[in-house]
């Protein structure tokens, strides 16, 4: 059973035919607007990025995404309170928020959490990371060492998930430590939200046979990707546990090849493209100024959905896409390749 999760551009979007990377819906200041000199903006500020956040969800809401996936970036909006704002405007979405294990007190967190999972319906999930570039880390406030990341997020989930998960919880540990913790009353009972990790080094899917729920893996070969499934089972397996693997792309979907590679090609030249290609359609690096997916498949919907089929039946579970513009997209994606998809890989819910 598969999923596909739509991504929502945290920091800035493009607009079509321009891959100037933009807050749509809202006027900076010192920003010029995206359109002729002279010509006024007659909404003014009334209305912010954030509206704009709110079209895309119910854009991939209506044309039949499982769920969305909030990046967390230095310069956007905080992804949770995001997510909360997106709940109350969608009816199923999953609400998959990235954010950092640095964030504070994992008990807060669950806690907080549990609260998301009360008012939408169970519908939170985590996906969590950390700051690779140190000097960053360090303007968010976050003193780790490398090496710590990866043990950090290992004691935050085991700390998280077991308030959630009973009383009378105890740990000690490197960087968290609860006496007599959990929850009760009207907090108590509720499931945890299922977490996602990616990462390629032997200490990420150490962590992830440990800890996640789906991994996610950036696109790559079939065969590349075949094996890392294998090897990551297989861990999974000698700890006794199973987890579903996810997939992180974007799409340049178009009717036939001919039209996908057009607007590549025009893509590329807008932004200054300095990427490659792999073999199997993908171009490496095309969307970089919109997304983190590492590349872009560009191709007809029929070859794209043949394409993706194909790693659903290697043991891909979860597709996260994204496309630029994400709003205009996630139409185009959602009602011309989404139904070609089901017929390949079933939904995990149905719809009534």
């Amino acid at each position: 059973m598969s999923e596909f999760i739509w991504q929502l551009p945290n920091d800035r979007d493009a607009r079509y035919a321009d891959a100037t990377p933009r807050k749509r819906g809202e006027r900076l200041q010192r920003e010029r607007a995206p359109f002729a000199e002279g010509v006024s903006d007659p909404r003014g500020n009334r209305f912010n990025y954030i509206d704009y956040l709110h079209q895309v969800a119910r854009a991939a809401e209506l044309t039949g995404f499982d769920g969305i996936r909030i990046r967390n970036t230095p310069e956007g909006d905080e992804p949770w309170i995001l997510a909360g704002y997106l709940a109350a405007a969608t009816r199923r979405l999953k609400l998959i928020a990235e954010f950092d294990a640095a964030r504070g007190s994992a008990v807060y967190a669950a806690k907080n959490a549990i609260s998301f999972q009360r008012f939408s319906g169970n519908r939170f999930a985590w996906q969590i990371g950390s700051v690779a570039d140190p000097q960053l880390r360090r303007r968010l406030g976050d003193r780790a060492q490398d090496a710590d990341l990866l043990p950090r997020i290992d004691e935050f989930l085991s700390v998280a998930r077991g308030v959630i998960g009973q009383t009378g919880f105890n740990f000690k540990g490197r960087f968290f430590e609860v006496q007599d913790g959990g929850f009760s009353g009207p907090l108590g009972g509720h499931p945890a939200p299922q977490v996602y990790l990616s990462g390629d080094s032997a200490q990420a899917l150490q962590l992830s046979a440990a800890q996640a729920d789906v991994h996610l893996f950036d696109i790559q070969p079939l065969d590349r990707l075949a094996q890392r499934i294998e090897e990551l089972a297989g861990i999974a397996r000698s700890r006794k546990r199973e987890l579903k693997f996810g997939l992180r792309v974007d799409l340049l979907a178009r009717e036939s090849q001919e039209e996908a590679e057009f607007d590549a090609r025009r893509l590329a030249e807008q932004t200054h493209w300095q990427g490659g290609f792999d073999k199997g359609g993908l171009w490496l690096g095309l969307n970089a100024p919109h997304t983190d997916a590492r590349a872009t498949l560009v191709g007809s919907y029929e070859q794209i959905a043949e394409r993706l089929s194909a790693y659903a039946e290697a043991g891909i579970h979860s597709f996260l896409l994204g496309g630029a513009p994400h709003l205009e997209e996630a139409y185009r994606v959602g009602e011309n390749l989404l139904p070609k998809l089901r017929t390949h890989t079933p939904r995990d819910t149905q719809v009534a």
